[in-house]
């Protein structure tokens, strides 16, 4: 136990030296703690063999798993360990560094509880309208009142629109409701369509406020059950229609359409798919808005897709594309890109939001999940909130119409009242 612990600190102090920031203080399994006392955030080492199990081999899947399950815990501030990971990520361009740090890893007993767990799978051919199925009920069906625990009274699971850091979540998510309705140019009367429509919020708020005619569509039983009832608790029921349906069996012709936060789930090689049936909804005088996240990353064609913590535990066959591939494949279908915007700052503080929130109801997320989903969806978010901050991943808006639709000149739906 004595040499474990040694090379443990040989371990946390070369770190420490790698790294421009303050890094995170350290407890140890025999209750020794090194680092500043008053550090924002503590790693514990459960057992001697803690360290190897969370850094070997290197991998954020490897990081993650060993908190899952337990190997470490993480006290105090989570973005201070973001900041200070994403300080040491540049060591694996440096071979006599990564070595040193191997060497010692190696040291340690190799024992980690992640052994004792299976990672989850999904079955079926790759984004078949079945595996699709599986592939979202297992991110949503974590349970809706988790999700009630952390996000917005209106539960919208997207990012935000703030104009200021210091709004409050709720406000900055109306907006961002409203702001899709105008960008979609909705007049009483409309039929709108809105795939992936989570709990509702998008729908109802159209109905609402915009007179129109909604119908929701879902792929998680649990989402579309409580957005049944409250479409049913607003009076809305002659107006929204909410169904559990893959957007490829959607039929009938729409004169919007929006798409919040489910494009990361449709995959590369389903994108023409996505646009052409949307495409195909879409009345000739309609509006469609694309909201999705995007990844700055531009692999090689033959580089090796490794999974990633974010991929096997919260959002299975999610992909994550570049801006550039969605606008290709929208206009190879017909569609014409008439307005793009980029809301990253907004969504990295809607994800502290949800971090703080989650993290203040730690006992209640517990309770309505369990420990181990407490620990992935505070890791997922947190490191989400960082990649957004560092512009490593973004979101945008897009607004596409029809080639042939009149022009609409300037953003009117921006501008303030009497503005010219």
């Amino acid at each position: 136990m004595g040499d474990a612990l040694d090379t443990s600190r040989q371990i946390y102090d070369l770190l420490r030296s790698k790294s421009s920031v303050e890094p995170a203080a350290m407890r140890t399994w025999t209750g020794e703690t090194w680092g500043r006392s008053d550090a924002a955030t503590t790693i514990v080492l459960r057992h001697p063999g803690s360290l190897r199990a969370a850094l070997l081999p290197p991998s954020d899947l490897v990081f993650g798993e060993a908190y899952v399950y337990d190997d470490i815990d993480i006290e105090g501030e989570m973005f201070g360990l973001m900041s200070w990971g994403a300080e040491l990520d540049p060591l694996r361009s440096s071979p006599k560094t990564v070595l040193r740090l191997i060497n010692l890893l190696r040291r340690l007993p190799a024992e980690n509880r992640r052994k004792e767990a299976t990672r989850p799978t999904i079955r079926g051919r790759l984004h078949s309208t079945g595996r699709d199925g599986e592939a979202v009920r297992h991110h949503y069906d974590t349970g809706n009142e988790f999700f009630e625990l952390f996000l917005d009274p209106e539960m919208v699971y997207s990012c935000a629109y703030f104009l200021d850091p210091s709004e409050s979540l709720a406000d900055a998510q109306h907006r961002k409701l409203d702001l899709i309705c105008r960008k979609l140019q909705l007049q009483p009367g409309d039929y709108l369509l809105d795939v992936g429509c989570g709990w509702g919020a998008l729908v109802r708020h159209a109905a609402k406020h915009y007179g129109v005619q909604a119908v929701g569509v879902t792929l998680s039983p649990e989402q579309a059950a409580e957005a049944k009832v409250r479409v049913r608790q607003d009076g809305l029921r002659d107006r929204v229609t909410i169904k559990v349906q893959d957007y490829r069996d959607v039929t009938g012709e729409f004169d919007a359409i929006s798409s919040v936060g489910m494009f990361e789930h449709v995959g590369g090689g389903e994108l023409k798919t996505y646009f052409a049936k949307l495409h195909e909804l879409l009345t000739p005088g309609g509006v469609l808005v694309n909201h999705g996240i995007t990844t700055r990353s531009r692999p090689r064609r033959l580089e090796r897709k490794k999974p990633s913590f974010v991929n096997t535990y919260v959002f299975p066959d999610g992909e994550l594309l570049p801006l550039e591939a969605s606008l290709r494949v929208a206009e190879e279908v017909g569609f014409e890109a008439r307005d793009i915007e980029s809301l990253r700052k907004s969504y990295a503080l809607t994800l502290r939001h949800w971090v703080a929130e989650l993290e203040e109801t730690h006992k209640l997320a517990v309770a309505a999940a369990n420990e181990r989903t407490y620990r992935i969806w505070r890791l997922y978010m947190a490191g989400s909130a960082t990649a957004f901050d560092s512009g490593a991943l973004s979101v945008y808006q897009a607004v596409y119409t029809k080639r042939a639709t009149p022009w609409t000149y300037g953003r009117r739906w921006a501008l303030a009242d009497g503005d010219v």
